[in-house]
């Protein structure tokens, strides 16, 4: 005899995936990119290892204190690495990780529909302010 599903659990979402597996698995993503820095901070890494001011200009309006706690949080999931060099004075830069470019696809996703999203809103021949 099979057992029931719970009520909470028999909407499928696609390929048998429940909505709350669905809903979980989002969250989980959201949670560890929460607010508006993380993902910009990676694009900003993309080219390379970056010192803390460098990152600081790249990514217009963070601030110092937000900047450093960010990069603490993509270190502790994973995405990013800090390099310390015993130079004078001491230079500390940081690195995105292989495991970073998982969120490449992700990344890629939202640059296309944001672009869609900015030509619905404003109007196609409003597009040059990209």
């Amino acid at each position: 005899m099979e057992e029931a599903i719970p009520a909470t659990e028999r909407h499928t979402v696609h390929s048998g995936i429940t909505c709350n597996q669905s809903l979980q698995a989002v969250q989980d993503a959201l949670y560890v990119l929460n607010g508006k820095w993380k993902l910009p901070i990676i694009i900003a890494l993309k080219d390379g290892p970056r010192r803390f001011r460098e990152l600081q200009r790249l990514v217009t309006g963070i601030t110092a204190k937000v900047l450093s706690k960010e990069l603490k949080e993509l270190e502790m999931n994973e995405f990013a690495v800090r390099h310390v060099y015993a130079t004078i004075p001491v230079t500390v830069e940081y690195e995105l990780t292989e495991y970073s470019h998982s969120l490449d696809s992700v990344i890629e996703a939202l640059y296309q529909w944001g672009i869609q999203h900015r030509a619905r809103i404003l109007g196609k021949d409003k597009l040059n302010v990209l």
